[in-house]
């Protein structure tokens, strides 16, 4: 097999970076490199002990999708910047912005800068998320094996093993602490079916809901639930038709009833929950395959010196050598 693709939920980096390494880590005019910092010595690491043959850093170009807000008006709602479309608010104000600390985003840049000048590809693809990226890139990548870094359980739903092995590096307790997932793995952790674990995965998470991203969910089915009744079906819409079905003893009165209270919501869930296996993929950068030395060296060295990335960028560079 093949060394695999990694591709980075990159949001779900830097975020981390950002809250995990102190803000007193600054460039010499005073802005804040730890998000910078760490998401170089993050990426390092996962590619000293991962070994990946190619490296894709997955953006968010839309983080709140439309197609996923007119179906379910609650999804992030909680997460838009309330000055958001204020003429009064800072530049870079705009509708449904997502509330972040003010810090990070000028890091961004810095490292989408640091990203080129190495060689690593950024892809995104205009009204999808990062994870509609991924998406897209595991259903369409002509590779043996794709490694998913992220730190949201969401995308478990890709995890399979034909005609691609998609595992996914779970990274919410730390780089140093990931878990890697594939369908042994959910299957186990989760109770959903091992032969559909991706799949049922999804179903479980539109049943269970997720406040954190406005999906209320079915009232009164957490996790256990939610996997048992998953469990006994083929499909989505299979358990939907059982639902409707009365006498389908596989659903039991309780769940249909609960569940068909939760019709309007259920109706729209997989739209919402579901990544996107098609959206229009945008790429900057040329290279496939691992770069083992920057492409832009000069232009890498001068981003270092100026905003003090230095040791950070060296272990990147080494880690992508080999070393």
């Amino acid at each position: 097999m093949d060394a695999p693709v990694m591709l980075l939920d990159s949001a779900s980096l830097w975020f981390r970076a950002f809250y995990g390494v102190p803000a007193t880590l600054t460039a010499e005019d005073g802005t804040p490199v730890n998000a910078a910092r760490g998401f170089c010595d993050m990426v390092a690491r996962l590619v000293r002990e991962r070994r990946p043959g190619a490296v894709v850093a997955c953006l968010d170009r839309d983080w709140r999708p439309a197609f996923r807000v007119r179906a379910l008006p609650s999804y992030k709602a909680h997460r838009v910047d309330p000055t958001a479309g204020d003429p009064s608010a800072p530049v870079g104000g705009a509708p449904d912005a997502e509330a972040a600390p003010p810090e990070l985003g000028p890091q961004v840049n810095i490292i989408l800068e640091v990203l080129d000048a190495i060689g690593i590809p950024t892809a995104g693809a205009e009204g999808y998320e990062a994870d509609d990226v991924i998406g897209t890139l595991c259903a369409t990548e002509s590779s043996d094996a794709i490694e998913v870094v992220s730190g949201d359980r969401d995308l478990l739903q890709l995890v399979r093993d034909d005609p691609t092995s998609v595992r996914v590096v779970y990274i919410a307790r730390g780089v140093s602490k990931y878990e890697l997932y594939g369908p042994e793995e959910v299957a186990g952790r989760y109770g959903v079916p091992l032969d559909r674990a991706g799949e049922a995965y999804a179903e479980m998470a539109m049943l269970r809901g997720d406040p954190s991203d406005g999906l209320p969910g079915v009232a009164g089915v957490g996790d256990k639930t939610a996997a048992q009744v998953v469990s006994k079906f083929s499909s989505w819409e299979d358990m939907i038709g059982a639902v409707l079905d009365r006498s389908d003893a596989r659903m039991s009165s309780a769940v249909r009833a609960k569940m068909a209270r939760a019709g309007d919501y259920l109706a729209v869930a997989p739209g919402v929950v579901r990544v996107a296996p098609d959206a229009p993929v945008d790429w900057t950068g040329e290279r496939r395959t691992l770069p083992h030395e920057p492409v832009d060296p000069d232009r890498l060295a001068a981003l270092a010196q100026r905003w003090n990335l230095s040791g950070s960028v060296d272990r990147l560079t080494a880690a992508l050598r080999g070393e």
